[in-house]
């Protein structure tokens, strides 16, 4: 089995008689379903209807619920939360100074001796991932090459990052692919920017989505321009050898396709969008 410290990543501790239905109140997935063996792709919007920060909730054993966020949002989410807490009974600590993420794929995770280990969320066939302590994450053997494995496997998945495939505060949910990651829940009651995801769900207006893109040659850098001819469509976001992410408009891609028109990057690579799933 292959693993990866996820060293980009922080942990917080949401616990308190009122965890769930305060995060239930503020998140995008369905806190009723979350539990130990049953984590949640979800994210915070702005009231906008926009990513602020996007992570993991899975419910511990020992009560409470720890939420896999990206290490440089931490701060910012823990400060949003304790907005919203109010006179709610819930306790916020960071805890990334005791727990890490580790993540593992490409063997039976039953046998690596990882207790609470669970699938990931967003698409169970990637792997597994196990929040544990520090000391524990960092001695798990691994070698050297997993962290180039690790990325190329995330982008074969088409499993996009905040701050390279999307900008946090500027990217809708949908334009993150969250709705065929399981991270929206239709059926749910109201949270913080409900109202612009449900309509664009309803109305089907995401025109940009998150697309597998290849290039004969090796992708261009995170940034890049996309073109369909002279027209900008999009922006390349991560990569590994020829395959990568790119934020691109869907219209502009059916019309370049339906007219011979090729995609090139600014500095000229060709490229090659993957079909997209409906």
């Amino acid at each position: 089995m292959l693993s990866y410290e996820l060293k980009e990543r922080g942990v917080i501790l949401v616990q308190g008689p009122d965890a769930r239905g305060f995060l239930q109140g503020l998140v995008t997935c369905q806190m009723e379903r979350v539990g130990p063996d049953r984590p949640a792709f979800a994210a915070l919007l702005s009231p906008q209807g926009k990513i602020l920060v996007d992570f993991i909730v899975v419910e511990r054993l020992e009560g409470g619920f720890l939420l896999d966020v990206p290490a440089d949002l931490l701060a910012f989410l823990l400060n949003r939360l304790n907005l919203y807490k109010l006179r709610a009974k819930v306790e916020l600590s960071d805890l990334s100074d005791q727990l890490s993420v580790l993540a593992l794929w490409g063997g039976d995770v039953s046998k690596a001796g990882l207790a609470g280990a669970f699938a990931d969320p967003r698409a169970p066939a990637f792997g597994w991932r196990w929040i544990g302590p520090s000391e524990a994450v960092a001695s798990y053997p691994r070698g050297e090459e997993n962290s180039s494995a690790y990325e190329a496997r995330r982008i074969a998945f088409a499993l996009p990052k905040g701050g390279v495939d999307f900008a946090y505060g500027e990217a809708f949910p949908h334009e993150a692919n969250m709705d065929r990651l399981h991270g929206l829940d239709f059926q749910k009651g109201c949270y913080v920017g409900q109202e612009v995801v449900a309509r664009v769900q309803h109305r089907g207006l995401a025109r940009r989505r998150i697309v597998r893109v290849h290039f004969a040659d090796g992708a261009p850098p995170a940034g890049t321009e996309i073109l369909a001819g002279d027209v900008e469509i999009g922006t390349m976001g991560s990569s590994v050898g020829p395959l990568g992410l790119a934020m691109l408009r869907l219209d502009r891609v059916a019309e370049a396709n339906e007219q011979s028109v090729l995609l090139r990057a600014r500095d000229g690579r060709e490229l090659s969008v993957e079909p997209i799933a409906s």
